[in-house]
C-alpha cells in the first residue's frame, strides 16, 4: 500500500510531461499562443522538473522528505486546477511552471521514502522498479488520456492530476 502511495504522484509528475503535446492543438484553438508561447506551455514543466530535482532533494534532506512530497502534492494539484482554469497563454505558462516546480518535489521524496521503507536490498530493488514502472508508465498513458481529454474539454487535461 505504501508503495502505491509513493508511486501515484510520480506516474502523474511523468503523466503530465506528454499529456500537453496532443492537447496542444485545441488549447491553441482556445487560447490563442503565440508559437513561442506554445513552446513555453509545453516546455516550462519539463525544464523546471528536470532543473530543480537536485535542489529539492536537499531541501527534503533539510526539512523532511514527507513534508517535501506532501507539500509538492498538494502544489501540484492547484496548480492543475489552475493550469485547468487558464484564461491565457501567460497564466498557463505561470501555472504550468508551478506545476514543474512541485512536481520537482515529488521524484527525489518519493525515491528516499522508499530507500527508508524498504531495508531489505530485494525489497528496495523490486520497489525501485515498480517506481520506475510507473513513472515510464505514466509517460505513455499522457498522450492517451490527453487524447480522451481532447474529446471532451481543455481542461479535463489538468483536472485528470487532481482527480488521480
Amino acid at each position: 500500500m505504501g508503495l502505491a502511495v509513493l508511486v501515484l504522484p510520480c506516474i502523474l509528475a511523468s503523466m503530465d510531461m506528454s499529456v500537453m503535446f496532443v492537447t496542444l492543438p485545441s488549447l491553441s484553438a482556445d487560447l490563442q499562443p503565440s508559437s513561442s508561447q506554445q513552446l513555453w506551455i509545453t516546455d516550462s514543466y519539463g525544464f523546471l522538473l528536470a532543473g530543480l530535482l537536485i535542489t529539492m532533494g536537499t531541501l527534503g534532506d533539510r526539512i523532511g522528505r514527507r513534508r517535501v512530497l506532501l507539500t509538492g502534492a498538494a502544489a501540484f494539484g492547484l496548480a492543475s486546477v489552475l493550469a485547468a482554469y487558464s484564461t491565457s497563454p501567460e497564466m498557463l505558462i505561470a501555472t504550468r511552471a508551478l506545476m514543474g516546480i512541485a512536481g520537482a518535489s515529488l521524484a527525489p521524496s518519493t525515491l528516499s521514502l522508499i530507500r527508508n521503507m524498504f531495508l531489505d536490498e530485494r525489497q528496495r530493488a523490486t520497489a525501485v522498479g515498480v517506481w520506475t514502472a510507473g513513472f515510464a508508465g505514466g509517460a505513455v498513458v499522457g498522450p492517451i488520456i490527453g487524447g480522451q481529454c481532447r474529446r471532451t474539454a481543455r481542461q479535463n487535461a489538468h483536472i485528470v492530476d487532481v482527480r488521480s
